[in-house]
């Protein structure tokens, strides 16, 4: 069956899903997450994409990013292609990284927006790579450090979320901290329609 074309132009908002194949791990080490968020961060900078909300797992990753001045396709070949080379020669690895093409869907940003920011920033909590809201405030591989000011990332688009927050940073920061803990309930899977539709969209799609 063939590809479908990938939805993609300026300004559009996307939730972007990588796995590795046949589950193998992304991440062995703290040098691979640094490299890929890195690589991220490059993009970023470039503005090719603004990055609102990401986390990594052992063996998959979620973005949450806008495209900017280049085509979505080549950002993410550029990103992943770049990232596996790199992973292959630091683990003495040969052979493909990524399980098929990445998956990405648009997101109606005025609904989904922030709830898709607090879901791809619990998602270590949900893996339990963490344990609590406190840990997750330090977690150096997800954009909610960078959200609540703990770890600096000059490049992720954290004004534009906080400002839904409030006008102050510091009042901003807690209304956010606060956002994020009232969905906690919803690791369990309990959660509003939104998480229940990402998640089982997410696992099905592999």
């Amino acid at each position: 069956m063939p590809r479908q074309p990938r939805l993609d132009a300026p300004g559009v908002l996307h939730h972007i899903m990588v796995r590795g194949i046949e589950r193998t791990q992304l991440f062995r080490a703290d040098a691979d997450r640094a490299d890929f968020v890195f690589r991220l961060a490059d993009l970023a900078e470039q503005g090719a994409l603004t990055v609102y909300a990401w986390a990594l797992l052992s063996n998959h990753a979620h973005l949450l990013v806008r495209t900017g001045s280049r085509p979505l396709p080549r950002s993410m070949r550029s990103h992943l292609t770049g990232y596996a080379g790199a992973f292959n020669r630091r683990h003495h690895r040969v052979g493909h990284l990524f399980q098929n093409r990445y998956k990405s869907i648009v997101v109606e940003e005025d609904t989904y927006l922030l709830e898709l920011v607090r879901y791809l920033h619990l998602n270590p909590l949900r893996a339990k790579a963490v344990r609590t809201l406190r840990a997750l405030d330090r977690y150096p591989w997800t954009g909610h450090s960078a959200l609540v000011g703990t770890v600096a990332r000059p490049w992720q688009a954290t004004q534009i979320i906080l400002a839904q927050f409030g006008r102050t940073a510091g009042r901003a920061r807690r209304a956010y901290r606060a956002f994020v803990a009232a969905g906690i309930p919803q690791v369990s899977g309990s959660g509003p329609y939104v998480i229940r539709f990402v998640s089982w969209l997410w696992f099905s799609s592999f």
